[in-house]
């Protein structure tokens, strides 16, 4: 099947998963958000496919939710965030966690906002040397959504989660693995190579065991995840309704410094 905003290809039992608005940074639109929805529930979870491979095309892996095509109005105007949470994003992500074969992220430039999301989502990632992750919702007055509140605390533990999450700072490639965000880091020439033999070999590897100890893991580290991302989407929601994030969206548009009120 043809793809507009991202890529899937399937060579033996590999599949590969390519982000691809590199004009963007890969960032999420509603179309870009079912199409990778699309993938991960059909051609990615059918049994040919014994691993899964996710990266981005051109410079980043994803720079987050794309915010010059904004959002579907709900019925008083404003952003229906919650819509596009509960029906494409936050779907997408939890289909990440619930395949039954692990899924590899090669973060290959900056993972940001959901784009961070979606690598944490990943049951092992690597990361190029010069690529950054970031929970950059605060930024423009929203929290952080996409799982990264049930999957960052787990990784870096409660000061560190939320250093994230109130700060929205980046966090380099280095920085990323002393914390335990991601597993590896290679040189970003290196990256591809490294991580295109690790999804070879777990694609050679026993099947039924990784989904097992995928399954079990996810019950022990993240709990009811689909309650948390439905809290993220009914919070996120109400800050889309906020003045505080018109004012951060205005001021990411115009490049600007946003003047936050609390409001």
């Amino acid at each position: 099947m043809s793809y507009e905003t991202v890529i899937w290809e399937q060579s033996g039992a590999v599949g590969r998963l390519t982000l691809n608005r590199p004009e963007t940074l890969n960032a999420w639109t509603a179309e870009f958000g079912e199409e990778l929805k699309q993938v991960i529930e059909t051609e990615a979870a059918q049994p040919s496919v014994r691993a899964v491979l996710v990266t981005g095309s051109g410079r980043g892996f994803s720079s987050g939710a794309d915010l010059r095509a904004g959002f579907e109005p709900a019925e008083d105007g404003m952003p229906n965030i919650r819509k596009e949470l509960h029906d494409i994003y936050h779907p997408a992500i939890a289909g990440v966690r619930r395949l039954s074969k692990p899924v590899v992220a090669a973060v290959n430039g900056p993972a940001v906002g959901i784009g961070c999301s979606l690598a944490l989502a990943c049951d092992l990632i690597m990361a190029a040397e010069s690529a950054f992750l970031g929970l950059a919702f605060v930024n423009i007055g929203l929290m952080p959504d996409g799982g990264s509140t049930a999957f960052v605390p787990p990784a870096v533990g409660k000061a560190r989660a939320f250093q994230m999450a109130l700060l929205g700072e980046r966090v380099p490639a280095a920085t990323a693995l002393e914390w335990g965000l991601v597993n590896w880091v290679y040189p970003d020439g290196d990256l591809m190579d490294e991580a295109n033999a690790l999804v070879e070999r777990l694609a050679a590897g026993p099947t039924n065991s990784y989904a097992s100890s995928k399954r079990a893991l996810n019950r022990s580290i993240y709990g009811d995840l689909e309650a948390q991302l439905h809290v993220e989407g009914e919070l996120q929601h109400a800050l889309g309704r906020t003045k505080d994030f018109l004012e951060g969206t205005a001021a990411f548009v115009e490049k600007r410094a946003p003047a936050f009120t609390g409001a």
